[in-house]
Order: C-alpha cells, then structure tokens, then sequence
C-alpha cells in the first residue's frame, strides 16, 4: 500500500522545496522496493488569497484530515496581507483543527556547513526543540480572531494553556527521550518556560513534574526561556530535548537553526493524536522564488520525518528504511562535500543539491 499525503506547495519556494522533497523520497521508496507516494494536491497560501479570496481551495481542509500526513512547502507573502495587517496563515487554522500538538524542531549540525559557534564542540550539536503548537500565545493568533480590540488604543492577546494538552506534550517529550536514549543521545527533556513570572508557565512546569513521574528512567531538568536563549549561544552542545510553550518555541527554534547553518536546515514535524504535518520551518522566500536558489534541505529532513512517521502510523517497516536511506545519503552528501547549498556560500542551487543527495542515496543503498 501507499501512504497517500495532502501536498499544499504554498507559496515562493514551496513548490521548489516541494519538488525536491517528494522527488526524493519516492526514489528512497522505491530504492527500499516500495511504491511512490499516493499524492493530492491542495491549493492555498496567500497567491491563492490574492487570486480567490480564500486562503485554501474548498474543502481542502476536509481533504488534508483524510490523508495519512500533510506535507506543506511555505506559506506567506508580506505583500499580500489581510486588512489587519496580518499575513495569510491558513497553516495555523491546520494545526488547531487537528490539533498538531507536538512540534518536534530537530537541531543538528552536519559536516562542512559553516559554524556559527568558534568552539569545536558546535560540531556535536544535536538536539530537538518541541513546541506546543496549538495553544499558548499563538492561541490568539490573527487567524482565529480571538483578539480582544478596545477601540483603536489597545488589544489584548491571551496566552492558553491547557492541562489535557500540556500533558500529551509532555509525554511526547519524555516517549521521544527514551527514543533518543535508545539510540545513543543523551535523552533528557529540560522544560523551559518563564514560571517565575507567568501562573500559565508554572501550571505548565507543573503538569511536566506530573508526567515526569511516569518515567523516573529519564533525566530531567528546568531553565527559564531567557536562560535557556543565553545557553543556546553558550553550550548548545548540552541540550537534548527541550519542551515548551508555542511562542517561546517559534522564537528559540529559529535561533536554534542559526547555529547550525540558518533556516535552510530547519525541519518540522507537527504531530498530533490522528495527524501529523511536516515542513520546512523557513518561510516563502519571494525574492529568490523561481530562481533556483532555494536550499531544499529543511524540506527535505521534514520528508525524512515524515516517511518515519507514516512507517509507525501505517505499520510499513520499508518506509523506516527509506527514511533511514535519506537521512545516511545527507549526511554522506555533507561530509564529502558533494552538496553545497548557496545559502552556505557554495555553488549548487536547488536542483543540483537535490541531484546531489539522489547519488547519495544510490550509493549510500548498498551500506545500509
């Protein structure tokens, strides 16, 4: 059987970074003796608005929630924005009407990609951020019209947090932990948070000792955001799993992915309970749109974890290999220097990166 995804390409880069992504992991599929992907395609994104007045095509939402996984290339254009003055963001009305709590942002530095850090340890950075995505501040986001407007002199914005989601958080957090631990990492989960301040953040902290009780098995620890932000300069290399509210996780992840080359290598997974969706966590780009300058790597890892998601949610053990495949060819594409992405000053736009991992992958299929 095929696992069949919901494919939005979005809007600037998304149909190159889209492209490049189901190209290879089709080729990983069929390298491990599975079929290609089953794929529908969803019109949405703010050209879209500009061209209908929707920000997705009719019933596209119905349609992505009966797929196996949603894959989203880039969505936004700071031209085309509503009359408030925010940009289209039909992705964030996904995320709450699934309820894709658990955004999983891996951070992980790759041979031959310039270092941001002088200190020789940046080259072992290799931890993952989990943002709760469907409530905190972003519970008030434009999109869901839940801003409270005095007048024109004030608006009030709401940060959520609620115990049922909070608690499935956590225990994706600490479940993944002992994943990471299985295969070697560290696997230990820091909540980060501001509950010295907020009586939201230390009900979230709360709920974390709660569910950390369930696995004494796995380290844990507490650093404050601002703590945690100063950290991620200083010794990144200590973080493992790190657990937090959606505004503070939308801001850390980005500055995560700067140290490890910058936001063309910053993947996402949304999970949640019946659904996950996956993407690149950089934005639209239209200023390099249609020239083939695009790093289709974020993507691309984005794709790594979603043939390992629809590998556990489908019982298809091939899918996991061909994740596996992917992921070994980008790493041996980086550390033989055969990918050079311009975005880290190389020489290769995104077809060539993407013809690049796809030797990888023929030659990485024999050693795996």
């Amino acid at each position: 059987m095929s696992a069949h995804i919901a494919l939005i390409k979005g809007d600037g880069i998304g149909a190159d970074v889209c492209d490049a992504t189901t190209y290879l992991v089709d080729l990983c599929l069929r390298l491990v003796g599975e079929a290609p992907l089953a794929i529908t395609k969803i019109d949405a994104g703010a050209a879209y608005f500009q061209e209908t007045g929707a920000d997705i095509e009719a019933g596209g939402e119905d349609i992505a929630g009966k797929c196996d996984a949603i894959f989203l290339g880039a969505i936004g254009l700071p031209s085309i924005r509503h009359t408030n003055g925010t940009e289209i963001s039909p992705h964030l009305r996904l995320r709450e009407r699934f309820q894709l709590y658990a955004g999983v942002r891996p951070v992980k530095a790759y041979p031959n990609i310039p270092q941001k850090l002088a200190d020789p340890r940046a080259a072992s950075i290799d931890f993952i951020v989990i943002r709760e995505s469907t409530e905190g501040l972003f519970h008030s986001a434009a999109v869901h019209n839940r801003s409270h407007i005095e007048a024109d002199f004030a608006v009030e914005e709401t940060m959520r947090i609620t115990r049922k989601t909070t608690e499935k958080l956590h225990k994706f957090a600490f479940n993944l932990a002992r994943k990471r631990r299985a295969a070697g990492k560290t696997g230990a989960v820091t909540c980060v948070d501001k509950a010295n301040v907020f009586t939201a953040m230390a009900f979230f902290r709360q709920i974390f000792d709660e569910i950390s009780a369930d696995y004494p098995d796995v380290a844990k620890s507490y650093n404050y955001v601002d703590a945690q932000a100063l950290d991620l300069i200083r010794q990144p290399w200590d973080a493992d799993i790190l657990v937090m509210e959606n505004m503070f996780g939308d801001i850390l992840s980005d500055l995560a992915g700067g140290l490890v080359g910058g936001m063309g290598m910053a993947a996402c997974a949304e999970i949640g309970d019946d659904i996950g969706l996956f993407q690149p966590a950089h934005g639209s780009a239209p200023d390099i749109m249609g020239q083939d300058r695009a790093n289709p790597l974020a993507a691309i890892l984005s794709g790594v974890m979603m043939l390992d998601y629809l590998a556990d949610k489908l019982d298809l053990p091939r899918y996991a290999a061909a994740s596996r495949l992917l992921d070994a060819a980008i790493t041996n594409a980086f550390a033989t220097h055969t990918v050079r992405p311009m975005e880290f000053g190389g020489d290769m736009g995104t077809l060539a990166v993407t013809k690049a991992i796809a030797e990888s992958c023929h030659s990485m299929q024999t050693s795996l």
